[in-house]
């Protein structure tokens, strides 16, 4: 089953590699979208593929990258669109 999450991440994400690291997990995982940051300090991102992997992803994000402290992570469950060809760093 193919799915897709919304993730928006609090705490110290930004300047920590917490974009990069995601996009690595993501194609470890086989996941599409993207990752940016926000100007308030979060982290947006958008995965989507396969349940399980996404689901891995969004648990990546909820502990972050070596140099991160996440505070809080929401994310939300939306329709899969397959609209993604890959996993990139948006600016």
């Amino acid at each position: 089953m193919k799915v897709r999450a919304h993730v928006f991440v609090s705490g110290r994400v930004q300047g920590v590699f917490f974009r990069s690291e995601t996009r690595r997990e993501a194609r470890r995982f086989n996941v599409t979208g993207w990752v940016r940051n926000l100007f308030d300090g979060r982290v947006e991102a958008v995965f989507e593929g396969d349940k399980e992997n996404v689901e891995k992803l969004v648990e990546f994000c909820k502990k972050g990258s070596s140099g991160a402290v996440v505070t809080k992570a929401e994310v939300a469950f939306e329709t899969y669109t397959g609209e993604f060809k890959d996993f990139q760093l948006v600016w």
